[in-house]
């Protein structure tokens, strides 16, 4: 885990992720670095939009005098989204077995 935590400190510093860069992050704070570790992480990191990847990441928090404000507009909305979350998770399912399919004949 704390190489991700690296990864993302260098990140967020606008350094480049690079195995020097985690290595260096990874010694000054007392960690034992991993070349092997370390190599797979940035091959990993390789093209990754990491913006993009926290922000499909992050959950959205709703203030808590929005969330009071209006319980009975937002049951309707609820309803529509746990059956698209369902859709999702049901197409999730079928990707993930058509992938097994595909390993094993």
């Amino acid at each position: 885990m704390e190489y991700v935590y690296a990864a993302l400190l260098l990140h967020a510093a606008g350094k480049e992720i690079t195995e020097e860069n985690l290595k260096k992050v990874l010694e000054a704070a007392g960690v034992g670095a991993d070349e092997a570790r370390i190599k797979a992480l940035v091959a990993a990191l390789e093209g990754v939009n990491i913006d993009e990847v926290i922000e499909k990441a992050a959950m959205p928090v709703a203030a808590p005098a929005a969330v009071a404000a209006a319980p009975a507009a937002a049951e309707a909305p609820a309803e529509a989204a746990e059956e698209e979350e369902e859709e999702e998770e049901e197409e999730k399912e079928e990707e993930a077995l058509a992938g097994l399919g595909a390993l094993f004949g």
